[in-house]
């Protein structure tokens, strides 16, 4: 069975769907389509059924990666859908917390900089209004 893995952020069209497809590539890359499946979500209903921005998605084609999907929000049902949810703020991290449906479930919601290798960032700022640099 595969490890189902879910990224979120504020409206899953900037820094959710990019790590979703980013690791998609990866997983891709190494042949591991049949050991992790992704997917992206956001802790708010802005952009719901939008495709990634395209700011993000035009610099993701500089890379060669095709950032797919459409914007959703998060629900509690994810908490029983994926192993992992890993979110790309604290705010996004309390948000998805405040839908906990139980104590079980809060070891699966881990913050996505948490594994993070190679810079010291605690959260992946939001490019959308300019963070980080903007997009």
């Amino acid at each position: 069975m595969a490890i189902r893995v879910l990224f979120v952020c504020l409206g899953n069209i900037c820094r959710s769907p990019s790590a979703e497809n980013i690791m998609n590539h990866l997983i891709q890359q190494r042949q591991l389509d049949d050991q992790v499946v992704c997917d992206s979500a956001g802790t708010a209903s802005y952009h719901i059924g939008n495709p990634p921005d395209c700011r993000m998605a035009a610099a993701a084609k500089g890379y060669g990666i095709e950032l797919k999907g459409r914007a959703r929000q998060f629900d509690a049902a994810d908490f029983e859908r994926f192993d992992w949810i890993l979110a790309m703020d604290r705010q996004n991290y309390r948000d998805i917390m405040a839908l906990s449906p139980g104590a079980a479930y809060n070891d699966k919601v881990r913050m996505m900089c948490d594994f993070c290798r190679t810079h010291p960032d605690q959260e992946v700022p939001d490019p959308y209004y300019g963070g980080a640099r903007g997009l």
